[in-house]
């Protein structure tokens, strides 16, 4: 197994150490701790969405996924790790990547659980982990999972023409620009795999196989705790919540697709439920809830960086 450390610089006042412990994963360290607030007794893994990333770009000049949020956790006690699967493929394919990562993770660290914490299309993917192999898990939170798929893949699936059009531009071009940023391309894309799994109908496939910590009844809480396994989730309920925000131009899309359904502009508020719902109205569109783009969002919605600090805190008083 390779490793790969890279030295950051000043980060808030903190000398912040962001490695990639092993292909695809991302830490940060700090050795200036100031708290043990988010200190949980088992690893901070996180999982990214769709066309999404750890970092693209280098540790002194690249752009992480999780803004902010990984040096934060870290000055506050956490151990915590971004991983890195690929941006476009199924559910079952990203959870096998990510399988991999967790079980480096529980190698690493030394601790035999991990808390998995997936946004968008990385809730079922973390769901996927918690099914195959819930020795390993100790948590799964879904932040805007799209656990019961999103009427935005409904269209893009139900239009063959823009389907095959849109991957054939986006497996050719988009998808290993992302791989090769992130300095790994390796990783395989399927555009219309993704999208299947987004949409209603491959959601639906994968409940059945993996149905933990879903609600039983549309939009209800699930089960706070399933075969050993506590599950949380939240969301936010906005589409455009700061106009200089170039995210604005994917989740305005939030105002027609949904058909009045309250969204975030990609997910419905529904379509988020998993286990016990910590809030899913938060002001925040589909992106400020990983704090992107760059931290814009409106001055009078909650700081996201913050909930992922109180949510580690929340883990840890419940012994996780």
């Amino acid at each position: 197994m390779r490793s790969r450390i890279f030295i950051t610089g000043l980060i808030s006042c903190l000398v912040i150490q962001s490695s990639f412990a092993a292909e695809g994963l991302q830490s940060a360290e700090t050795k200036n701790v100031i708290s043990d607030y988010a200190k949980t007794k088992y690893p901070l893994v996180f999982v990214h969405g769709m066309f999404g990333f750890n970092r693209l770009g280098s540790a002194e000049f690249g752009l992480d996924y999780w803004y902010q949020v990984l040096p934060d956790l870290a000055k506050n006690g956490a151990t915590a790790y971004a991983t890195q699967v690929s941006p476009l493929e199924s559910t079952e394919v990203r959870g096998e990547q990510l399988l991999q990562q967790v079980e480096e993770v529980v190698a690493i660290t030394g601790k035999n659980k991990v808390n998995l914490i997936g946004h968008s299309h990385g809730g079922p993917t973390a769901r996927y982990v918690a099914g195959i192999r819930p020795d390993l898990v100790s948590s799964v939170t879904s932040v805007a999972g799209v656990n019961f798929g999103s009427p935005v893949a409904d269209l893009v699936q139900n239009l063959p023409l823009l389907n095959t059009a849109l991957a054939a531009a986006v497996d050719a071009l988009v998808s290993p620009i992302i791989s090769y940023a992130q300095l790994r391309s390796n990783l395989p894309s399927d555009f219309k795999a993704s999208i299947h799994s987004l949409s209603a109908q491959g959601a639906a496939e994968f409940n059945a196989k993996f149905p933990l910590g879903l609600p039983t009844k549309a939009c209800q809480d699930g089960p706070a705790n399933a075969n050993g396994i506590a599950f949380y989730s939240w969301t936010g309920a906005a589409q455009t919540t700061n106009p200089l925000d170039p995210d604005t131009l994917l989740t305005s899309m939030g105002y027609v697709a949904f058909s009045g359904q309250k969204n975030d502009g990609l997910v419905s508020q529904c379509s988020s439920r998993l286990g016990k719902t910590i809030r899913d109205d938060y002001f925040h569109n589909h992106f400020d809830e990983v704090n992107q783009v760059l931290g814009l969002r409106s001055v009078f919605s909650a700081a996201p960086v913050a909930l992922y600090r109180q949510h580690a805190n929340r883990l840890k008083l419940q012994g996780l």
